[in-house]
């Protein structure tokens, strides 16, 4: 078996527009976390994303793609995204394997590299109800924004049915 060399930032943007997705991608410095890219606000709006990478104890591994200053419940919200056990989070090698991304690059982008369906993505209501969402594009040195609807098209065409469910505090 070829070991697939993880997707690039090119190649998502290739592939968002293979599908006729309108979206606008800003670089900027690498940032990997979001206290460092509030920085940004200004000159991207819309809802802007934290991304969560959790797994439960039957290694059935989640993406949770929040709003940037929201809370998650990691003692509570394995209820809500119908995990086996509580959540802890993932280790990075799992996180490259599935995702194609380091730590401080997670995005639900990273779902054109789950090939083997191994991340269940959850997008939280909240930011759902942005018109425009922002995500890293594979890389924390620019951000993508994209509308709430293609990021869910955008999905299905990874062969993903992201849960559109209120994860959040």
């Amino acid at each position: 078996m070829t070991e697939q060399l993880p997707k690039t930032r090119d190649d998502l943007l290739a592939f968002l527009d293979d599908l006729g997705i309108k979206h606008s991608t800003k670089d900027h410095a690498p940032v990997f976390t979001v206290a460092e890219s509030v920085s940004l606000r200004d000159e991207i709006p819309g809802g802007h994303t934290k991304n969560l990478f959790v797994k439960d104890k039957k290694d059935n591994f989640f993406l949770l793609t929040v709003e940037e200053n929201a809370t998650v419940d990691l003692k509570t919200v394995h209820t809500v995204i119908a995990a086996a056990s509580k959540v802890s989070f993932g280790k990075p090698e799992k996180l490259m394997e599935y995702l194609g991304v380091i730590p401080g690059a997670v995005t639900a982008f990273g779902a054109i590299n789950d090939a083997g369906n191994n991340v269940t993505f959850v997008l939280d209501a909240d930011l759902m109800a942005h018109n425009v969402i922002n995500c890293h594009p594979l890389s924390n040195d620019a951000t993508t924004s994209i509308s709430n609807d293609d990021l869910v098209r955008f999905m299905e065409a990874t062969g993903h049915q992201p849960l559109v469910l209120k994860v959040t505090a």
